[in-house]
Formats: structure tokens, sequence, C-alpha cells
């Protein structure tokens, strides 16, 4: 409802959300009236948003945020209400007129794989020619892989994000399935990431943008801490997906970190991959502006000795480098030169953040 999304707004103003960077309250899919208008446009709900999307988006905006919605390349949405196929441009114009600062384009019900396409670039087309600037989140490549490999310098020139993989769920097994897709599939997609467009380890769920589940209930703490390490290596969009209202300490603490963001949002823009996997024990990197680098660890329980020659090409410590561990705690490690090696011990299925 839209109580709902300005409860969310209000708790983002007030609780330090904003100033720490997150700035997009998110709808979902659902949001719609199960037809369009008498001029064919889309219409909300009028029992859960009777006020319109245009009220909603000038609350959400007098709190200095930007409002961000829902709708689907296909006939009809995932959810079954009604999608911009044949609609693309007028869709584009009524977001822009409502105040929209964010579509989420899903894939569902798109036909053929050639319609696929031809919806998310008019789409694109029509979301520029509105003036309107409009971050444009696509399920392009998702929507593809089952049956051939996604083009992502094709897909880069019209979406600022994409989805590569299968929702994610409050669980250890859908963070971890995420992580080993994206190490199994780095060569195609890290090299693709930087200013202008991103890999989305996920953006999906009929409540809001999901994408942490930080804050909820599936996730141990060590596991919670793995994730935020892991979007922040992986210079992935941070959305966050539960209840602001109600969030524990220990959550908020950590989802606006202001360090783990700082790695997160890093002006160079590259995305991390993963260097080395020893048993239960997994090395990546991200470089960061500065000639400086991220560095997480995940596994456990033991410790794991790696050489800082491993970092930056061999060049991260050449000659020496200052260390300081960012997750689970701040901790300063002092400098090292490139022929030192650290000794760290993470419990299982945690993360250990460093910046070096």
């Amino acid at each position: 409802s839209e109580q709902l999304f300005m409860d969310m707004a209000d708790a983002m103003a007030s609780e330090g959300w904003k100033a720490v960077g997150y700035e997009f309250v998110c709808i979902d899919d659902c949001w719609m009236a199960p037809t369009r208008d008498e001029r064919g446009r889309l219409q909300p709900d009028p029992e859960r948003f009777p006020s319109g999307i245009r009220k909603l988006a000038d609350y959400v905006h007098s709190k200095g945020l930007k409002l961000g919605i829902y709708s689907d390349v296909g006939n009809k949405t995932c959810a079954g209400f009604p999608g911009s196929y044949n609609h693309y441009e007028l869709d584009a114009q009524t977001f822009a007129s409502w105040g929209v600062d964010l579509l989420k384009f899903d894939g569902c019900n798109s036909g053929t794989l050639e319609l696929l396409a031809e919806g998310y670039r008019n789409m694109s087309l029509a979301l520029n020619k509105t003036g309107r600037s409009i971050v444009y989140s696509c399920e392009w490549p998702f929507y593809l892989r089952p049956v051939q490999q996604p083009n992502y310098t094709e897909i880069k020139q019209y979406c600022n994000h994409w989805r590569n993989f299968f929702d994610v769920y409050d669980s250890w097994s859908s963070i971890k399935s995420i992580l080993d897709w994206t190490a199994i599939h780095q060569d195609s997609i890290v090299k693709i990431a930087g200013p202008g467009g991103w890999n989305d380890p996920d953006m999906a769920s009929v409540l809001v943008c999901l994408q942490l589940v930080i804050g909820n209930f599936g996730l141990s703490w060590d596991q919670a801490v793995t994730q935020m390490a892991m979007w922040a290596i992986m210079a992935a969009p941070l959305f966050m997906s539960n209840d602001l209202r109600n969030i524990s300490p220990e959550a908020k603490w950590l989802l606006q970190n202001k360090e783990v963001i700082a790695i997160n949002q890093d002006p160079l823009g590259k995305q991390g991959y993963r260097i080395t996997k020893d048993n239960n024990f997994e090395l990546w990197e991200r470089p960061l502006s500065g000639r400086a680098c991220a560095v997480a660890e995940i596994g456990g329980p033991r410790n794991f000795t790696f050489s800082l020659t491993f970092l930056g090409s061999g060049l991260a410590c050449n000659p020496t480098c200052s260390v300081q561990q960012v997750l689970p705690t701040s901790r300063d490690w002092g400098f090292h030169n490139w022929v030192s090696s650290l000794s760290v011990e993470v419990n299982p299925t945690g993360t250990m953040l460093l910046k070096v």
C-alpha cells in the first residue's frame, strides 16, 4: 500500500539510511490495477494506492529520496498484471509524468527472444525520449541465459544494471549459490561492469526491490556479514528488502557501515572477482581507486594464510601497503611489504573484509 512506502520513506530519511547513500524506495510487482484505464495507461490499484503514484512520488521526493517502480517487457507481469508490450512509449511517458526515478523491467511473458530483446531496447529508448533521468534496471540476461550467452556489450548500451541469476531468498544456500555462480561466470561478467552499467546478483521480489536480505530472519550474523562484504566486492547495487520499522540495531549497523559502502561505491567502478579457492576458503579481490584493493576471505573454521603477492597482480603491496580490516569489525593491521603473508581466521560461512 502507499502507506507502507510512505513509512519506508520516513524511516529512510530519519534513521540515517539517506545519510549513508540509500536513496530509492522501490515498488515491485502487483502495484497495478488489473486493467489499463480508458486511455490505455497503466493505473495503480485504487484500494492500495488511492492517492495515485504521482502523489506518492511527491511524498518520497519531499524526503529527499527517489521512487522506483516495476513493469514487464511482456504482455503481462510475472504476477499477471498488465505488461508493457506494445505500450513502451506510453508507459515510459506515464512513469515520467508521475515523477518515477527508476524502472525495474522484468522479462516474464515476453514470447520469443527477439521480442524480449526488442522490448528491452524499445523501453530504453522510450525512457530516454521522456527527458527524465530514470535508472533502467533490466532482467534481460537472466531470461536469455537458458538459451544463449547474453551479449553484455549490447545490454550495457541500453541498461544501467541487469540481473543475471535466480531470485535471492532469505537463506544461506541462496546467498552461496549466487556467489558460486558469479565466480564460475566471472570471466564473462566482471569485465563489462563499470560506471553506467552493473551486474545485479538479484533484483526480484513481489514486495520491494530485493537484494540485501540482511535484517530478516534466515541468515546468521556471520552470513549477513558475508552478504554485505561480497555485495561490496561485486560492485552490486545495494537494495534492501526488509522492514526498516523493525530492523535490529546489529543489522542496521552492518547495512549502514560507511567503510563497506565506500568500497561498494568506489568511483573506479571495477567489479571484484575470486582469486583462488582452497578447500572451504575463497579469496576475492576488488581493485579500488588510488591503487587500493578490497580483499574478502570466505570460509572457515580454520586459519588461512595467503601471500600479499596474490593481490593487484603482485603490485598492491610493492614495496609496502597498509592493511585495514573492515568487517566483521574495524581493525588496523598496520604496514606490510610485498613478501608478507597474512594469516586470518574466519568463522564458518563468515567473511573477513580487508582494505589494502
